[in-house]
């Protein structure tokens, strides 16, 4: 009897925890508890207690579109006068998985991932994270609230919105210019897809006019070319400036 009763102390105690944390980052106190529990369920955790079918993958997928649609909203009111291009250039800042994953970490959110059972929590698993996060949020409580969670918690607080604007990272786009004004051609190919922390990897080389300039790789084939888009034209805009 006494077992149970600490048992059943420590049960309370570490539930009115997760409310607690939870509530300091939603701004509100959450209704459906095992709704944000899946959402901090990884893969990689529910495929060794057999339960692999319990883990935050479909709310990833919900939370990807509900971010999508928010963020184009938000941007579209924001920006009454902006064209259609730089409002797709803005969002796709804002919701590309470096962005996500930064957000999350100063969220801390890799304390509910290693809470339920993520022994190592990468920063791809952290942006994961937080699209599940928004997807257990819409579920719980509908859309207003979750636009109001997603532009006051998440782009305000997190993103500098003014700085965005200026900043160029789709140095895969930035490549393809420089090549264009020097007649150079590009392409990108895949040199091998690979299991990595039980999710597809890839290794994709970029060849500017047939010579293969670098190889990069990540969790996505477009990343893994934006990464190796950046690398080539460092070299480029090096060799420009230092010729042979």
């Amino acid at each position: 009897m006494r077992v149970v009763k600490q048992f059943y102390n420590y049960y309370l105690s570490s539930e009115r925890n997760f409310v607690r944390e939870l509530t300091d980052i939603l701004g509100f106190v959450p209704s459906d508890l095992c709704l944000y529990k899946l959402a901090f369920s990884h893969k990689s955790f529910t495929q060794r207690i057999k339960a692999s079918n319990r883990n935050n993958e479909r709310l990833e997928y919900l939370g990807d579109a509900v971010l999508g649609t928010i963020v184009a909203d938000y941007l579209f009111k924001k920006y009454p006068q902006r064209d259609e291009g730089f409002l797709t250039k803005m969002r796709s800042k804002i919701v590309k998985r470096k962005s996500l994953n930064a957000i999350a970490d100063q969220m801390n959110l890799d304390v509910f991932l290693r809470s339920y059972g993520v022994e190592a929590v990468s920063k791809s698993m952290l942006g994961n994270a937080l699209e599940a996060f928004i997807g257990a949020i819409y579920l719980d409580c509908g859309h207003e609230r979750t636009r109001k969670f997603i532009v006051t918690r998440m782009l305000k607080r997190y993103l500098n919105i003014r700085t965005l604007e200026t900043f160029d990272d789709n140095y895969k786009s930035q490549l393809l210019e420089w090549c264009q004004k020097r007649e150079m051609t590009i392409t990108y190919k895949v040199v091998s897809k690979f299991k990595f922390d039980n999710r597809d990897r890839f290794k994709v080389c970029v060849l500017v006019n047939n010579e293969n300039l670098a190889t990069a790789e990540d969790f996505s084939k477009k990343s893994a070319e934006q990464l190796a888009s950046k690398d080539a034209l460092s070299q480029l805009v090096v060799a420009a400036v230092i010729p042979k």
